[in-house]
């Protein structure tokens, strides 16, 4: 090794990211935003020990509401906070006007939640709930596989489209009958393909080991993953429409990224989060995508009962699409 040569070398690279002024800032406002984002999400006066769901909370009226720790979370369909009850996800669940509350009796946390619940109102119904309890691999599952799709999609696309500007491909394909749209659509399937394909074999893999917890339809989730996947690789195509600077899309990947990765449901549940909090969630697309293949591995929910998410999904994809294939240029400097 020639060490003339190699400190050259060093020295030339830092001066060309310090040259880049735009690479450079976002390194700085980075761990910032990072920090800013980590602190807001958990704030407070401490983590709640349990989780009580309550029938119509904002009707409610009772001092067992201004209990510490304990994380209440409105419920308007009964059914539904039972099912969340037989699978361990709520401790206790309350019916104030009809004077009941249901436990799960093989749940621990049930049990030392309706003692403290006891204390204060002894005139209430009892009533038991039983099922199987949903492991934290299998509530999580969905959350992972989501953030592997995300950063499959996003940085499998946004990278390789500044590479093919940076080194003159898009260059040399604009001399040719393609169009801007046509060429992001062959991205947008051909990374399609592959994360899906990646996708299911660790999914399948997987399930031999851990045999996950599935109540839904395994096509309802394909489908879901499909049009996730769709809506990640086309906000990736939008971040990479224009930069020519690796240093600059590898920022704004991270900015696109980070944000789902904490607000997104991937490894804990926003029920009982700040509304605006969820509502941020709500622009994020793999928010939806979650949510979605969590409701349907764990509630069996079908394509109609989350026509919400995938509403969503879609025209997310559609707008990213649009606006990536307009704004599209084949050799923009930055």
């Amino acid at each position: 090794m020639n060490l003339k040569r190699f400190l050259a070398v060093v020295k030339a690279r830092n001066i060309e990211f310090f040259r880049d002024k735009s690479s450079l800032g976002w390194s700085l406002a980075f761990p910032i935003l990072l920090l800013v984002g980590m602190s807001f999400v958990f704030s407070g006066e401490g983590k709640a020990a349990y989780k009580i769901g309550i029938l119509n909370l904002s009707q409610v009226q009772s001092t067992f509401l201004d209990t510490k720790f304990i994380d209440f979370i409105d419920y308007q369909d009964s059914e539904l906070a039972k099912r969340k009850l037989s699978q361990h996800s709520l401790d206790m669940f309350i019916d104030f006007t009809e004077k009941r509350y249901w436990v799960n009796k093989e749940s621990p946390n049930g049990y030392l939640a309706e003692k403290i619940f006891l204390a204060t109102h002894q005139n209430f119904e009892q009533l038991t709930t039983e099922g199987k309890k949903i492991r934290y691999v299998d509530w999580v599952l969905p959350g992972v596989l989501g953030m592997n799709m995300m950063f499959g999609c996003l940085f499998g696309v946004g990278y390789v489209i500044v590479r093919y500007r940076k080194n003159s491909v898009l260059k040399r394909l604009k001399a040719t009958p393609l169009s801007a749209l046509e060429f992001v659509s062959a991205q947008l399937l051909s990374r399609a393909f592959i994360v899906m394909f990646t996708s299911s074999v660790v999914y399948i893999g997987c399930n031999f080991f851990f045999d996950f917890y599935m109540l839904g339809s395994y096509f309802d989730l394909f489908l879901v993953g499909l049009l996730g996947a769709f809506s990640l690789i086309t906000l990736g195509l939008l971040v990479a429409c224009r930069s020519k600077s690796e240093e600059l899309i590898g920022g704004l990947l991270n900015l696109a990224s980070w944000p789902m990765m904490i607000l997104s449901g991937v490894w804990f549940s926003l029920e009982g989060a700040p509304e605006t909090l969820k509502s941020v969630a709500d622009f994020l697309p793999l928010t939806h995508l979650v949510a979605g293949a969590r409701k349907i591995i764990t509630e069996g929910a079908t394509l109609g009962d989350i026509s919400y998410h995938l509403g969503v999904l879609a025209l997310m994809s559609a707008i990213f699409l649009a606006l990536g294939a307009y704004l599209f240029n084949w050799n923009t400097e930055r």
